[in-house]
């Protein structure tokens, strides 16, 4: 099974960044909330692989364009390089090293060509994205950034930003996503000996393999003063006291965390192999119980105020699971998005209130199946829904409600109810392991796709006027 989230990772830093425009859920519209492309069990794509839903509003100053490159006829110009350089050095995280300038733009400029190249084969081999899938991804978009799709469209039209552009080429990514993950994990076998290999003798199989940390940043400028330096480490305390003694983590991410490629997320990370945290962190929550706070953590981007979300354990054989409730007011013509999202709010704040309990609302609102039940969706394991809903109840803490969330099916209102550990059976711990190597074969499968893709593709360097 692939997971909706798998994207490869290329050059780690550069060319994850390059994908930074796409929405966070690719999989087709189904009729359940549940996702039947998911995974059983717990090993899932590292968050850093997460699909990003920032959207750049900022306009950039015109310059003079040109061609740097043709592939199969359709033209890399000086301005895309320019935008798409401009956007990883926006996003890139706090304290991340990005390579010299000439060095970036190289790098930025292969990742075109592959993207380019890979979007013919899309079209040599039919793939392709309904207009509807496309509104819907942009519709998610715009709510996650609090605005309606038409001051979306307005504010990007104030700075100059092309709209059907901008629509077409998220399109595209899409595209690319799907292409990658159907004819990347075609390419990888893994063998019933190979999984029990694995199980066998792999230390990975042996001991922690995952963890999903939530973090707030204070960030510590490069050359801040002592002064500077104990200041923010004040500040970055009295967070980790108010996060350490119950109080809410979402709202002190929102509030302080510097890091604008988790914020959304509640600060999560996504469930990350221990090979790939950063030591620090690893140590810090080596003996934390899941939803505790670690001591503060100095790193070279500054300050962390660690929470622990989840862990995977193997050895234990033990794995998350969740229980939440739901309010949906299902996608509908007659109804726009920003007005069920408004509905919701409302409907939010009268809970929060007291007006009503959430079962209550469910039972008269929601469109779901579930609201018979108060909207209880049942323990569900990780990767049972589908991304964007997954992501909003794993950021909420025991009887906190979501704001709005926008999926394909329509607009929810989301509460946790509580979490549990959760042994693993024998054949969860055996796809498990066939997700942990197939991980590890992906970046390889990957590489050597794309080298035969663009290979056989008609590629033509030009130089600067």
């Amino acid at each position: 099974m692939t997971h909706p989230f798998r994207k490869p990772r290329l050059r780690p830093l550069v060319q994850g960044l390059c994908l930074s425009l796409l929405l966070t859920s690719l999989t087709p519209a189904q009729a359940q909330l549940r996702n039947p492309d998911a995974p059983s069990v717990v090993p899932r794509i590292p968050g850093a692989r997460q699909l990003s839903t920032d959207l750049q509003l900022a306009g950039k100053q015109a310059t003079a364009d040109y061609i740097v490159a043709v592939v199969d006829q359709e033209p890399i110009t000086h301005v895309d390089v320019d935008k798409r350089v401009a956007r990883i050095q926006e996003t890139a995280p706090a304290g991340s090293r990005l390579p010299p300038p000439d060095e970036l733009r190289r790098q930025v400029l292969d990742a075109l060509i592959d993207e380019k190249v890979q979007i013919s084969h899309a079209r040599t081999v039919g793939l392709s994205v309904p207009d509807a899938e496309v509104d819907a991804a942009i519709e998610n978009i715009a709510a996650q950034n609090k605005l309606s799709l038409r001051e979306m469209q307005r504010r990007m039209e104030a700075d100059g930003l092309d709209y059907p552009r901008y629509r077409a080429s998220l399109r595209e990514q899409i595209v690319l996503q799907r292409l990658r993950d159907r004819e990347v994990n075609a390419r990888i076998q893994i063998s019933d000996s190979d999984i029990e290999a694995f199980l066998a003798t792999d230390p990975a199989a042996q001991a922690e393999v995952g963890l999903n940390l939530a973090h707030i940043l204070i960030p510590v400028p490069e050359r801040a003063t002592p002064a500077q330096i104990e200041a923010l480490q004040t500040k970055a305390t009295q967070v980790q006291e108010q996060a350490r003694s119950g109080g809410n983590f979402n709202l002190l991410v929102r509030t302080h965390s510097a890091d604008t490629n988790t914020k959304e997320q509640g600060g999560a990370f996504g469930m990350m192999p221990i090979s790939r945290l950063p030591d620090l962190f690893v140590s810090a929550a080596r003996d934390l119980k899941v939803g505790e706070v670690a001591p503060l953590v100095r790193s070279n981007a500054g300050f962390h105020i660690l929470k622990l979300i989840e862990r995977e354990n193997s050895a234990e054989a033990t794995y998350t699971q969740q229980r939440g409730r739901h309010i949906l007011l299902r996608s509908n013509p007659k109804e726009p998005t920003p007005t069920q999202v408004a509905r919701l709010a409302e409907i939010r704040k009268e809970i929060v209130s007291g007006g009503g309990s959430f079962a209550q609302m469910a039972r008269q609102y929601s469109q779901d199946g579930s609201a018979a039940n108060g909207g209880d969706l049942g323990w569900a394991s990780p990767g049972q829904f589908v991304p964007e809903f997954e992501r909003a109840l794993t950021a909420l803490q025991a009887g906190e409600i979501s704001q709005p969330i926008v999926s394909r099916f329509g607009v929810h209102l989301i509460q946790l109810i509580e979490r549990r550990e959760v042994k693993l059976t024998d054949a969860q711990k055996r796809e498990a392991a066939r997700s942990v190597l197939r991980e590890r074969r992906f970046e390889s499968a990957y590489e050597d796709w794309a080298r035969e893709l663009r290979a056989a593709a008609w590629v033509e360097m030009r130089d600067a006027p």
